[in-house]
């Protein structure tokens, strides 16, 4: 007996933690995933719209154009009270275009530290963008609601999640399980809401 082949799901990205996260959150549905890091022709995608959304769209789009299958593409960030929302779209480069987690890290404690009594509200935003083989195009869009704090806890997670302090639970997103985090986080709620959506499509 042949095995069935599964649909491939291609996730528009080479970030290894976002890929993780959608992997184990995307496990138990009927598709064969992949990334950008299985399609080097793909090439680096400028992400030069001013939202969350808009660069979603764009990273699905380019992919889609090149490639069949289902395409997903997720762009998120951090949005900082104190900010007036940055680092927001810029999330990924806050210190510059090839900055490093740390470096992020320690721009975001620099700006934060100009701040007269900040109030270090802060949310990270995901957007996920999917589009079908025919072309249907599905957006779903989450939050989570935490603050900044200054000392980082933690060694799980990726980006700003040292530093992102979830009050209701008392510690930092890096002090959480992959299991947990996906329960709670923006990411794993709007992954959650897609899922959903892939199923009704599938079936």
């Amino acid at each position: 007996m042949h095995q069935l082949k599964l649909k491939s799901l291609i996730i528009a990205t080479l970030n290894k933690g976002k890929l993780k996260e959608i992997t184990n959150l995307f496990s138990s549905l009927p598709f064969e995933i992949k990334s950008l890091s299985d399609y080097s022709q793909i090439g680096s995608i400028s992400e030069t719209g001013k939202t969350f959304l808009e660069n979603a769209r764009i990273k699905a789009q380019t992919v889609h154009e090149k490639l069949s299958g289902y395409v997903l593409a997720d762009d998120s960030g951090l949005s900082c009270d104190d900010l007036e929302g940055a680092p927001g779209v810029d999330s990924a480069y806050f210190a510059g275009p090839k900055a490093t987690d740390d470096e992020n890290n320690q721009m975001l404690l620099k700006k934060m530290s100009e701040i007269h009594d900040p109030s270090r509200r802060a949310r990270y935003v995901c957007v996920l963008v999917l589009i079908t083989p025919d072309g249907q195009k599905h957006v779903v869009e989450e939050t989570c609601e935490g603050m900044i704090t200054f000392t980082p806890s933690g060694s799980h997670g990726f980006g700003y999640d040292p530093y992102f302090f979830l009050p209701e639970k008392n510690c930092t997103m890096a002090d959480l399980s992959l299991k947990v985090k996906n329960t709670l986080s923006h990411r794993g709620k709007a992954l959650k809401k897609m899922a959903e959506i892939l199923n009704k499509l599938m079936s």
